[in-house]
């Protein structure tokens, strides 16, 4: 029988086989920590996204696709190890929920909106932009202006101005009858003494006095006291008649502007079917046309067949500043403020990557940087 320390090598071969197998037990348990950095010749995750084109989020130029939201994701993509598949979303919100919902893709994004109905059947990310509604409105429309000639001339062929003509007509029939009736016995009438054209020419006194045109004065002393009381009518009636045609176009020029969402209603307003912007419109009794897309409402902003369009913010900003410049507005303040995010399904575990990269990019500036690109007023 041999004794394992009678010479000591038993020993040492003993101490070397423990120190190999500590040092196997630390590099088994530092490769299996969470959060260490993906080896750099490790296989790319494949991660399928579903977008919409929606500028500035998403714009599509020549198969390539470009916006706030394809340049963060890439960033998210880059820190994560992530290989980025686009698939088309369906052209709406409603599309991309459903394309995460059902399982078809992995995430979605573009400019979907948080909201306590979309949490019970999907996962979302940190906000990933917060902004809220917008009203636009055609260029000028919400500055105080006086009236113009457009607007005069839109009354002078209203009816209002119609009633009031057919009321002066109708408050002169007595007066003219009482005038020819009296004036036509005289020798010197200022009426003929038929009925035609006599009653004519008493119209014409009596619609004379009330727009304070010179007339011819009656002869005898009835017809002249009638003139002086009538002369009182007419300018009783042609007082109230000018407050009337004035508080009537003030009132049009004031009703014109849109300065915030309670000034929709009765206007001819065009925003997205099923998104927020519709459902905030519904919540304020705003009657609009649904559209699929926000792209289908300019054109009718520009040819006059609507008078607002309400949409996200950071949508119709861009658009105002570029391909609506000159002839579209902001009106009014952003208003029901929300949050953007991604959409996962529901237990995604790619939803804790995707924040912890968020996070990182918002705490070394990066995140700031893609923000002004994109948004610099915002």
């Amino acid at each position: 029988m041999v004794l394992l320390g009678s010479d000591g090598s038993s020993g040492m071969m003993l101490a070397r086989m423990r120190a190999v197998v500590v040092v196997l037990l630390i590099v088994a348990a530092v490769g299996g920590l969470p959060g260490v950095a993906p080896s750099a010749n490790a296989e790319p995750r494949n991660v399928t996204v579903a977008v919409y084109d929606l500028t500035p989020f998403v714009m599509t130029r020549a198969h390539t696709r470009a916006g706030f939201t394809v340049d963060l994701l890439d960033q998210i993509a880059k820190r994560n190890g992530w290989s980025l598949t686009y698939v088309d979303g369906g052209g709406s919100v409603r599309g991309l929920l459903d394309a995460v919902s059902k399982g078809r893709v992995d995430l979605a994004a573009t400019n979907i909106s948080i909201t306590a109905d979309r949490e019970k059947y999907l996962d979302f990310s940190q906000p990933i932009l917060t902004a809220g509604l917008q009203i636009v409105v055609p260029a000028g429309t919400t500055e105080r202006t006086q009236p113009g000639l457009v607007d005069f001339l839109r009354l002078l062929f209203s009816k209002t101005m119609l009633f009031w003509l057919l009321a002066a007509v109708i408050l002169t029939i007595v007066p003219a009858h009482l005038i020819w009736l009296l004036e036509r016995r005289d020798s010197q009438a200022v009426v003929s003494k038929k009925y035609f054209p006599g009653i004519f020419q008493s119209f014409e006194w009596g619609l004379g006095m009330l727009s304070n045109a010179p007339v011819n004065e009656p002869h005898r002393w009835l017809t002249r006291t009638l003139s002086v009381l009538w002369m009182f009518v007419a300018i009783a009636f042609v007082a109230y008649f000018t407050a009337i045609l004035t508080s009537n176009l003030t009132v049009e020029k004031i009703n014109s502007r849109v300065s915030a969402p309670a000034d929709l209603i009765g206007k001819r307003v065009c925003a997205v079917a099923n998104t927020t912007s519709s459902t905030a419109l519904n919540k304020l009794g705003v009657e609009f046309t649904a559209v699929p897309n926000i792209e289908d409402c300019y054109p009718g902003l520009r040819k006059g067949s609507f008078d607002a369009i309400v949409d996200d913010a950071p949508v119709l900003e861009y658009w105002v500043t570029h391909d609506g410049a000159g002839f579209a507005e902001l009106a009014g303040p952003v208003f029901k403020e929300e949050d953007y995010g991604a959409a996962f399904p529901l237990g995604s575990k790619l939803r804790k990557e995707f924040d912890q990269a968020l996070l990182s990019m918002q705490e070394d500036g990066d995140y700031g940087l893609l923000k002004q690109k994109w948004f610099s007023n915002r």
